[in-house]
């Protein structure tokens, strides 16, 4: 494997035929260069789904009243369903909930200000425990908690950039804000990984702004942590909430515009399921044009013997063994295969790095990367496939009688 006179020897034969190595080196470089283009565009879009989704839990169930489309009961189509803390008290208490909490944006006016700083913001009024909906970070201060919800306290929670436009840089904890004309203590900040639009936003306890805002005791949405539960325990859960609302509420189960649902563990594990399928279609396609690079430097080897044919029978008539025949042709394979798949291997992940910083990361794509693990992997599938590749051609040089070769023109 080391013998400097056989490598000299590759070498030699190498730079005499360098057009034809260049064409063999390119094939097997562009495999391993789209393969890795693929893999690392297929993780980019992957990784700007997940984005939206770590803004928010991957494990609850949103549930918003509707217009009923069927009649039910000797009721007529066309009611407007609304929920009050009723439902959302009746719904916390099912079975398989974990944590619950009602939601609603209070539109009226969404105007605050501090001093003589304004500016129009997303307000909504929650519940304590919707927190676990989303992914917050606090940076100052607290949340929201049960003393808020049950003492009807006005305190306000602000988006960072709320803070930023608001308190130039002053603590805002402990400040007085108004909130819609209406003054309420600022008992913390935080930041959010979804993005500027939930930064935007300022949480108050839902029952303060049902009395402050007269909103009675209507809650717009209910949101129902499930824990660990699998997309089909989600699945059950909808029907369980649709049919034990309906009995109150006076709609038909069946009724698809009566209640809507949105089921975050059902469109995470869609969406995980289908990267999952691209991952595997990504690979299917890099590794058939891998294959691709692999035949031709195959067939090159084949032309190598084919040409080498008579000086191969010299070798045998001299001694040489049929090992040595079949290392030469070997190592001269696997070198090619090798070098060249690195050199894809380098412009692939270097362009990927040049395209994270170039492009503006979206909403559903969001910096192209590649596993370090799964490129060593390729590359070593490369080395493994070069030493197929140059196998044949050597076992074929190797089974050349010295009498055969030498008649040979």
């Amino acid at each position: 494997m080391f013998d400097i006179d056989k490598w000299q020897e590759i070498f030699s034969t190498i730079k005499k035929n360098k057009l034809r190595t260049l064409l063999t080196g390119f094939s097997v470089a562009w495999g391993i260069f789209m393969l890795i283009i693929l893999l690392g565009s297929g993780y980019g879009l992957e990784n700007g789904v997940k984005r939206e989704f770590t803004g928010d839990a991957v494990n609850y169930l949103s549930i918003n009243a509707g217009i009923t489309s069927m009649p039910y009961k000797g009721m007529k189509p066309g009611r407007r369903l609304r929920f009050t803390n009723e439902e959302k008290k009746q719904l916390g208490s099912l079975n398989g909930v974990d944590k619950s909490s009602g939601r609603t944006r209070v539109w009226r006016n969404n105007t605050l200000s501090y001093k003589n700083e304004y500016g129009a913001f997303d307000i909504f009024a929650v519940s304590p425990d919707y927190k676990h909906v989303e992914s917050l970070i606090m940076l100052k201060g607290r949340y929201l908690n049960e003393i808020d919800e049950n003492n009807y306290r006005k305190v306000v929670v602000l988006g960072r950039l709320v803070e930023e436009a608001l308190f130039k840089g002053v603590d805002p904890v402990g400040e007085y804000i108004k909130v819609s004309g209406v003054p309420f203590r600022v008992v913390g900040s935080f930041d959010d990984p979804g993005g500027d639009r939930d930064l935007n936003r300022v949480y108050v306890p839902l029952s303060t702004a049902q009395r402050v805002f007269n909103m009675g005791n209507e809650v717009r949405s209910i949101l129902l942590n499930l824990g660990d539960a699998s997309v089909d325990e989600s699945l059950e859960m909808i029907e369980v909430i649709k049919n034990d609302l309906s009995e109150k509420m006076k709609f038909d189960p069946a009724d698809p515009r009566a209640i809507f649902v949105y089921n975050s563990i059902e469109n995470y594990r869609t969406f995980m399921n289908l990267f999952a399928n691209i991952r595997l279609f990504i690979w299917i396609i890099g590794i058939g044009t891998i294959i691709a690079g692999i035949v031709g430097v195959s067939n090159i080897m084949m032309i190598v013997v084919k040409e080498r044919t008579k000086e191969i029978g010299i070798r045998k008539a001299m001694g040489a063994s049929p090992m040595s025949i079949v290392s030469l042709i070997l190592q001269e394979s696997i070198l090619i295969t090798s070098f060249a798949g690195y050199i894809g291997l380098v412009l692939g992940v270097g362009l990927l790095e040049l395209l994270s910083k170039v492009l503006p990361e979206t909403d559903y794509f969001a910096n192209p990367e590649v596993n370090i693990q799964v490129a060593v992997y390729a590359t070593l599938l490369l080395v493994f496939c070069g030493a197929l590749a140059g196998f044949v051609p050597a076992r074929k040089a190797a089974a050349v009688k010295p009498v055969v070769a030498l008649k040979d023109e």
